[in-house]
């Protein structure tokens, strides 16, 4: 794959992030935002008056534009990243077309990223968690998460290596279960944190638990299915089709 190619796919790994990124703020606008004022509301409510502190921006600009940016400013980011490994996992991990590439890197990159750091150490909303455990709970996700990618790229080197001597499909289970036993170990090892108060509403933790796992499937599946076509008509574009009965001759 020459510069030019690669290059070309950045840019539109980049505007299917931004594309995914406008189907997530939609998603955490309507679902997770709620939850979100739900969460504040507990919050003030149980705050001493000396706790409370001047918004420096208001909740509403938070909720808006504040919101917007961060997924957008996000969605472009991780695209232009996804956009990179695509290039290099293209013809490395099967005999798969571009769309189906895509979306096979979207979903082992949200399996790996977040969903299970999110198993083990789930998001809170506010007014959940401790503020002097804030730097313990940012290490153990962020190890967690790089064990996770580590297990992940463990995961499909060892099925590469076992597809010739058993078989694509024992080796793609092998490959699975090895992922799932050393997520299991970690699991187990890593401490355990909960700092959800008692009298905090189950359902408005369940509410923004849910909403945040439902932004990120909406940002890696859209990135997926939409990159996935981007560069399938890049790399593979469709002949030129005949005008007035005489094909079109291909341009040099």
């Amino acid at each position: 794959m020459n510069s030019a190619t690669v290059r070309n796919l950045l840019v539109r790994g980049m505007l299917a992030g931004l594309g995914a990124g406008v189907l997530a703020l939609i998603v955490a606008y309507f679902l997770g935002e709620p939850s979100v004022d739900s969460a504040i509301s507990f919050e003030e409510a149980h705050a001493s008056g000396h706790e409370h502190e001047v918004e420096l921006v208001s909740r509403s600009l938070q909720s808006t534009a504040g919101l917007a940016t961060g997924v957008l400013i996000y969605g472009v980011a991780f695209g232009g990243i996804a956009a990179l490994a695509f290039c290099f996992a293209l013809g490395r991990v099967g005999r798969f077309g571009a769309r189906a590439t895509a979306l096979l890197l979207s979903g082992s990159a949200l399996l790996a990223v977040y969903v299970v750091p999110f198993l083990k150490y789930p998001a809170n909303p506010p007014a959940v968690g401790n503020g002097d455990t804030i730097g313990k709970r940012t290490t153990l996700y962020l190890l967690m998460m790089v064990l996770s990618v580590l297990l992940a790229i463990a995961a499909t080197i060892l099925g590469k290596r076992l597809a010739p001597k058993v078989g694509t499909w024992y080796a793609t289970v092998s490959a699975v279960a090895a992922f799932a036993v050393a997520i299991g170990l970690a699991y187990a090892f890593l401490p355990v944190i909960n700092e959800v108060p008692a009298d905090f509403p189950a359902t408005v933790l369940w509410r923004f638990r849910v909403s945040a796992l439902a932004i990120q499937i909406t940002l890696w599946g859209g990135f997926g299915l939409v990159f996935g076509e981007l560069a399938e008509r890049l790399l593979h574009p469709k002949p030129a089709t005949a005008t007035a009965g005489r094909p079109v001759a291909a341009p040099h």
